[in-house]
């Protein structure tokens, strides 16, 4: 019987509370996903060895042959040589993942991170033998677990740790349902390029992948490309994509304002879909850079040096095929309407008539923050009927409230893609709008100025106003007679 979700979500839960003391919850993934794809491709070698060895009637040379396997594991490599080691096994985890990622460089370069195996301080060898232990009370193979299944409590892991991990430049985690909207907007199709410019983990690339699948079609056919300027979330986008079955897909790591890593005929390449949660407001983004861009980039202007919003904004249209292509961004609600440069390229951008449409969402639905946020949908070719207009949608209300944060629930999201579908006014919640008329407001995309909500005035009226006084002045004063009768019985006479 293989694996259920429910399981394996424990199964990493553990993991994690072993680690629990030495190390800080912050640093959990460091750890426990490197170990995870070390058992994965262990167990995963084992079936591809099993298989071919019967199928050679017990040819131990021909069960090893490179042909057989996704992954080589070199000898005195694999999790079980890590498992029988007693002493010093930080050092030969990290030798282990060093000889895999050599004999594997066209797909494991660098996988496994930079963690500090070697560090006694806070990994004693007990510590890593007991959790090597937990780990190998499960066979991670295809015959029994399903990788999107892996993949599933995977995510479940990154998830729990948002709340822990680093905030700092805006980064937060996007709700899978955030991410699901997402994937119904761009619509991908088969054989499509799709790309996240700030990938994170790569959770939005996948979500194109199930979106292609749920339509029946073949998700092997789409090409995957993602860019993330940190070393472990890199690490780990590439990790999540081999955990999910996936093989055809390229995560680069780097600085996407900074230096972008994807070309096609010395220009950026263009795809037929972008996406991307970029890092909120992000300082010190390299606008000195973005003055003379040699990629062109700054199509409508250069944002402030403060505040990079607008920068991934242009980085992702220029990433956009021209023919076909579409953007999906979030931001926070600041860039609908902060002014100086960021007006202007707002501006601008409204003139060349890319803006599909503005998608207020409801406060406090991304882990471990309290702000809410936006999401601009952007065509390369929009519609005739969509010619120099702009839908705008507030779906603040469209959330389940919780005590520390709220949910999109899944009613929620099929609400809110109906109206994006619908392209039609909807009282207090949809309104489409011409560019003139965002014009006459200063290209301010502020969802309020078109969006309007009915005020609903319960006030009760004067005459009902004045008898609520005149028996509230009544009950004041018989409690000023009851007070004054009370202090009689202290009198000092």
């Amino acid at each position: 019987m293989k694996l259920t979700l429910s399981q394996l979500e424990q199964y990493l839960s553990k993991a994690a509370w072993i680690l629990k003391g030495p190390v800080d919850a912050a640093d959990f993934k460091v750890y426990i996903f490197p170990l995870l794809f070390f058992k994965r491709i262990s167990d995963v070698y084992d079936e591809e060895f099993q298989e071919a060895f019967e199928e050679s009637d017990g040819d131990v040379d021909y069960a090893k042959s490179a042909e057989f396997h996704r992954f080589i594991i070199p000898d005195g490599c694999h999790w079980n040589d890590v498992r029988a080691t007693v002493e010093h096994v930080g050092s030969k985890i990290k030798g282990a993942f060093a000889q895999i990622e050599k004999a594997n460089p066209d797909f494991l370069s660098n996988i496994f991170g930079d963690a500090p195996w070697t560090n006694k301080d806070k990994l004693s060898d007990a510590l890593l033998c007991n959790l090597i232990e937990h780990y190998s009370q499960y066979n991670l193979a295809n015959s029994n677990v399903e990788p999107d299944i892996l993949g599933r409590a995977y995510e479940y892991l990154i998830r729990s740790f948002a709340d822990q991990t680093n905030k700092k430049a805006g980064e937060f985690y996007t709700p899978r349902s955030v991410v699901h909207l997402i994937g119904m907007i761009v619509d991908a199709q088969q054989g499509e390029t799709i790309y996240d410019p700030a990938c994170g983990t790569a959770g939005m690339l996948l979500e194109c992948i199930e979106h292609v699948k749920d339509a029946g079609g073949d998700p092997r056919t789409l090409r995957l490309f993602g860019q993330e300027k940190n070393l472990t979330t890199s690490t780990i986008a590439r990790m999540n994509m081999f955990l999910h079955g996936i093989e055809d897909f390229n995560i680069e790591r780097g600085d996407t304002l900074r230096d972008p890593r994807f070309f096609e005929h010395d220009k950026l390449r263009q795809f037929n879909i972008v996406i991307a949660n970029p890092p909120f407001s992000l300082k010190e983004w390299g606008a000195d850079m973005w003055v003379n861009d040699i990629h062109a980039r700054n199509i409508a202007g250069v944002p402030p040096k403060g505040n990079g919003d607008m920068a991934w904004v242009q980085h992702m249209i220029k990433s956009m095929n021209p023919a076909n292509g579409r953007v999906c961004v979030v931001l926070p609600h600041g860039a609908l309407f902060r002014k100086g440069a960021e007006a202007k390229i707002r501006a601008a951008l409204l003139e060349m008539d890319l803006l599909d449409a503005v998608i207020g969402l409801g406060s406090n639905i991304f882990y471990g923050a309290t702000l809410s946020a936006c999401v601009l949908v952007f065509r390369a070719q929009k519609e005739k009927k969509k010619s120099r207009k702009v839908l705008f949608i507030d779906a603040a209300d469209q959330v389940r409230t919780g005590r520390a944060q709220n949910f999109l629930e899944p009613e929620h999201i099929q609400t809110i893609y109906e109206w994006y579908n619908g392209y039609e006014d909807i009282k207090d919640h949809v309104k489409v709008v011409s560019i003139d008329d965002i014009k006459a407001n200063d290209y301010n995309l502020n969802i309020p100025l078109y969006v309007e909500k009915e005020i609903v005035d319960n006030l009760p009226g004067m005459e009902q106003t004045m008898a609520d006084l005149k028996v509230s002045a009544q009950k004041a004063w018989e409690a000023e007679d009851r007070l004054k009768e009370l202090l009689k019985g202290f009198s000092l006479e």
